[in-house]
Parts: structure tokens; C-alpha cells; sequence
């Protein structure tokens, strides 16, 4: 079949046109811009990507269109000449639900935060127990060639996003998924461009547990009173919790050695399986840690092997993804999309690196953060930092600069300037660097203009 994927950039879609390839599938693509990472694995499986979107988009032949959801709307004119042409159409979550995820134990990851570290460990798990697990990631798991792979293998680990289908499906994408086992990582407000509030969101959390069978699980921590609260409103699966607190009654548990969660025990059912010590730093990193071993566990691996496994993990491409390492300067990208998640961040560098220097470029990229929807909760966010050097969107509704509280706070609406601010503060230090790239967007690029500047 001839398919072609609008959005293709985007972390599903661009995974989603791997598995259809995998598959045998002819599979071409549009965006509205082409970017790495995403862009650097199609090229690499021979997948033709146009930009910008336009009247000729879509390739004659095409059989199958599915479409992604970032700028993809009635105006849109791709989409416009894909409904006037009338080649068949779907959302991204239903192909998969339809061609790649039935008659498969599917292990679905969602929640507000983690979900794409987490799904990664589950699936480099199964890998490493030789299941060989097929897998869709929204991120570049760094144990793995591409975000997603395509096997015989009963099990496929998903990340499960909440976020709504498409402009003509608004239902959140995991309810297309029919998972059996599901890590719910825990649950805050977000995505305010199509939720009104927390219980909005919940509410499609309570959808999807009314699709879970009786012969799954679903694995939550013990201690999120949002995720509390969408399991009261009915749950028919069985249920196991996690945690990382102590005097914890959690079935699956984590005792940390190191401040910086760099090293800590796993504890199943009272028994001690064995201890963690990896590259990953953050009590939010043990977090996922927990609902990936509890997952496995689900699926037939002993807690024993799963800890064997997570030793030998390596992370995810802007994930904290260590972009420069010199004796004076540590230059970090991460896929920040939410204050809590920006402050877990920055704490878990914060024990690690104890009184060096930890300096956090923040561009506020998501719709909710755009928006001021958490106000001075973003700011408080960045406390473990040093300094915190803002990038100002285009598009934001909000005065970003009222907010700020001092000197440390400095705002900026240029990237060549941000650049040299960090150069000059850099070249000054007197302690070790450590430079921290926080935003879910491209962020101007300033990755490769930093990693320039810097290495001179």
C-alpha cells in the first residue's frame, strides 16, 4: 500500500511511518518543517520527507493518508486537498490500533511525565530477556537504533499519550491502543489548548480503564491523589503500586543509596532483587524505574533480570542527553514540557554535581507553559539552578518577564545573544559548568549553536 504521513516530524507520526515501512508499506511524508532527530532516522530508512505543507503535498497514487495532529486542521491546505481528493484518511493512534497493535500484549506507558524514559526501559527489558518486543517511543531510545521497531513478538510497548487523536477525533490516543498492561506514571494538568481542567483530563483516563481487561494490570504509584481519583470512579483490572518513599507499602519499591538516584535497592513483595547503579540521575528517573521492572515483571521477567537489564540502560535522546563533557563545562538537552518536570530535573543534577555550577536554558514551547497557565509555579520550578536564562516564544500570551525575580532571571527574545550570554557566563565561571537546554520544541536550534561557540 502507498501511504503517506502528514506530520511525519512529529515523534509518533515519524514512528509510525517507520512501523508502516517495516511493514512493507511504500511510505512518504510532509511537515511543516523537517528536523532532526526525527528527520535523520527517516532519511536513513528511505523515507522522502516535503516541507512545507502545501496543495501538492500528497503524492498521487496514495492509497492511505494518516494524519498527525500538530497544524494539521480545516485551513490547513494539505489537508484541505486530501479531503477534496477523497483518498481514504486516519488518525495515527487508529492505524496502529489497527494494523500494528491487534492480537498483541500490548504494554502501554501514559501519564503526565516520563512516559517516553519509561516505555524505553520497559522495552530494553523485554529486549534484554530476548522477547524481542516490537515498540513505538515518542523519543530516540539510546539502546536502540529508532524510536520504533516492528517484530513477531507477542509484546509491543507503547507510549500512550493523552493528548487528543486528531481535528476530527478528539478522543485521547491511547484509548485506540487496547492495552493489557498499563503504567499510569502519574497525572498533573496539562495540553490547557484542549483540556478546560485536571478533571478533563482524568475523565479520558477513566476511559481507558474502562478498556483494560480483567487479566491485565495496571501499575500506579501510591501516593498521586489524581490518579486516586480516576481510579475511584471505577476500575476492574488488578493493581499494583510503586514507590520510592520510605515506610512505602507498595508491592515494588526503591531504597536510595546515592542522593542523586544514580545508585538504589530494589525491593519486591519485602524481598530485596538487587541493586541499581546506571548513568541516570533523579528520584523521578527511580520513579520510572519501578513502573518498568513492575511492568516486566507483568509480562514473565524476574524482577532479577529486569534490574540486570536497567543496569545497562543508557537513556533517550534529549533526555538529559550529555552533548558536551569537558573538564569545565557539561553541556546538557532536555525534553522539558512541564514545571514538575523541570524541577525533578534540576534537582536530580543538583545532588549530583553538589555546589558546581548549574546554569538552565528555558524556553516555555508547550501550549500550557505558552499560555501562563502555571505562572509562578515555571518559575519556582528552576530553584536548584544557578542562573536561569529564558528564551521567549513568539507566540506566548503572557508577560514571562514581570515574573522574573532577579538578576539570576535574565529573558531574551534573540537565540545569537542567549548564545553569547552563555558564553560570557561560562568563560568567567570559576567552578565546573553545567549547562541544562530545557524546552520540547526545536529551541532556535540553539543546540548546534551552543555546541559551535562552545567548543571553541
Amino acid at each position: 500500500m502507498r501511504i503517506h504521513v502528514l506530520g511525519i516530524c512529529g515523534t509518533l507520526m515519524g514512528s509510525i511511518a517507520l512501523l508502516a515501512r517495516q511493514q512493507g508499506h511504500t511510505v512518504t511524508g510532509s511537515d511543516q518543517n523537517v528536523y532532526p532527530p526525527m528527520s535523520l532516522q527517516l532519511e536513513q530508512a528511505g523515507i522522502s520527507l516535503q516541507a512545507p505543507y502545501s496543495a501538492t503535498s500528497i503524492p498521487g497514487k496514495t492509497e492511505l493518508v494518516i494524519i498527525g495532529n500538530a497544524n494539521l486542521a480545516r485551513g490547513n491546505p494539505a489537508v484541505e486537498a486530501l479531503l477534496e481528493s477523497g483518498i481514504a484518511y486516519c488518525s495515527g493512534a487508529e492505524y496502529l490500533g489497527r494494523y500494528v497493535l491487534s492480537n498483541k500484549w500490548v504494554i502501554a506507558v501514559a501519564g503526565t511525565h516520563g512516559k517516553t524514559t519509561t516505555a524505553s526501559m520497559v522495552a530494553w527489558i523485554l529486549d534484554y530477556a530476548k522477547l524481542s518486543p516490537g515498540f513505538l517511543i515518542g523519543g530516540v531510545p539510546t539502546n536502540f537504533e529508532y524510536s520504533a521497531k516492528l517484530t513477531d513478538s507477542k509484546f509491543f510497548v507503547i507510549e500512550a499519550d493523552e493528548y487528543d487523536t486528531s481535528f476530527f477525533d478528539r478522543r485521547s490516543k491511547f484509548l485506540h491502543y487496547r492495552p493489557r498492561t498499563v503504567i499510569l506514571n502519574n497525572l498533573e494538568y496539562d495540553h490547557a489548548d484542549i483540556f478546560d481542567n485536571l478533571a478533563s483530563i482524568q475523565h479520558q483516563f477513566h476511559l481507558l480503564m474502562r478498556a483494560i481487561p480483567g487479566n491485565g494490570l495496571i501499575i500506579l504509584p501510591d501516593d498521586d491523589r489524581a490518579l486516586e481519583d480516576v481510579i475511584r470512579q471505577g476500575c476492574w483490572t488488578p493493581r499494583v503500586n510503586f514507590s520510592t518513599n520510605l515506610g512505602s507499602q507498595a508491592e515494588v519499591q526503591a531504597v536510595l543509596i546515592t542522593a542523586d538516584g544514580a545508585e538504589f535497592k530494589v525491593v519486591v513483595a519485602n524481598q530485596y532483587q538487587g541493586t541499581i547503579n546506571w548513568e541516570l540521575t533523579g528520584q523521578h528517573n527511580v520513579h520510572n524505574a519501578c513502573a518498568a521492572i513492575a511492568a516486566a515483571r507483568h509480562a514473565g521477567i524476574p524482577p532479577t533480570d529486569a534490574i540486570k537489564a536497567l543496569n545497562e540502560f543508557k537513556g533517550v535522546k534529549r533526555r538529559m542527553e550529555c552533548l558536551i563533557d569537558h573538564p569545565h563545562l557539561k553541556l546538557y538537552d532536555d525534553f522539558a514540557h512541564h514545571p514538575t518536570a523541570i524541577r525533578t530535573t534540576l534537582e536530580g543534577l543538583r545532588a549530583q554535581v553538589h555546589g558546581e555550577i548549574v546554569i538552565a536554558l528555558i524556553e516555555p514551547g508547550s501550549a500550557t507553559m505558552r499560555k501562563g497557565i502555571h505562572g509562578t509555579e515555571l518559575i519556582t520550578a528552576t530553584e536548584p539552578a544557578d542562573q536561569v536564562l529564558w528564551m521567549q516564544p513568539d507566540n506566548i500570551q503572557f508577560q514571562l518577564g514581570a515574573l522574573l525575580p532577579g538578576s539570576d532571571h535574565q529573558l531574551f527574545t534573540d537565540a545569537e545573544q542567549l548564545v553569547q550570554a552563555v558564553h560570557d557566563l561560562v568563560s568567567v565561571a570559576a567552578k565546573r559548568v553545567h549547562l541544562v537546554m530545557m524546552s520540547n520544541t526545536s529551541f532556535h536550534g540553539i543546540a548546534s549553536k551552543l555546541t559551535a561557540k562552545l567548543s571553541q
